[in-house]
């Protein structure tokens, strides 16, 4: 597979860096083409003690990359940002109200904004991970237009009923859902059997 993610400047690094991870390490996985919003640098550096983007993927990944790739949300010309470019899947993790609004109304000011047009208009899946509390209508607007125009909202909401030992836990189950759902089941997901 060939997919795009990128992380905004909302709370939860965590999940994005988690994600990263997870997808270098998919064998499945061919190319990972990774987007952090201007807005981001400054909640990575605050909630993971990572600043500067000089080197910040092989920060979030822990090592150096081998399949994925970096490129700034201002380069509007990056291979991502046109429809012809083969990709299967967009993910936007997490996904700040200001990033959803760009992409529920189609403003493809930002890198980030114009490849997920790109992925709605070749009918592509888009998840959007949107991060906030509480919504206000807007929020709930421009999710109904996103959801409208294809894209799968699925907001933050970590599991607790696989017992999650740190926020670390958390973010990985929350991934291996969201992967789940695009057919990139992973090993250690946690799967709810009910009682027989």
């Amino acid at each position: 597979m060939n997919l795009t993610v990128a992380i905004t400047g909302a709370s939860g690094s965590v999940f994005g860096r988690e994600m990263l991870r997870a997808l270098e390490a998919d064998e499945r996985v061919e190319r990972v083409h990774f987007v952090a919003s201007e807005n981001s640098l400054r909640v990575v550096a605050e909630e993971l003690g990572l600043s500067g983007r000089s080197n910040l993927l092989e920060k979030l990944l822990g090592a150096a990359p081998v399949k994925t790739v970096q490129h700034a949300d201002s380069d509007v010309g990056a291979a991502i940002a046109s429809g012809s470019y083969p990709s299967n899947c967009m993910i936007v993790l997490p996904c700040s109200m200001g990033t959803l609004a760009l992409i529920a109304n189609g403003l493809a000011s930002t890198l980030i904004a114009r490849a997920a047009d790109v992925t709605l208009k070749e009918r592509r899946p888009l998840i959007l991970c949107v991060r906030e509390t509480p919504f206000n209508r807007i929020h709930l607007r421009n999710m109904t237009l996103a959801a409208e125009a294809g894209a799968v909202i699925f907001p933050v909401i970590p599991s607790f009923y696989n017992k999650p030992i740190d926020s670390t836990e958390m973010a990985r189950q929350f991934v291996c859902r969201v992967l789940a759902h695009i057919g990139l089941t992973q090993r250690e997901g946690f799967v709810w059997k009910a009682e027989e």
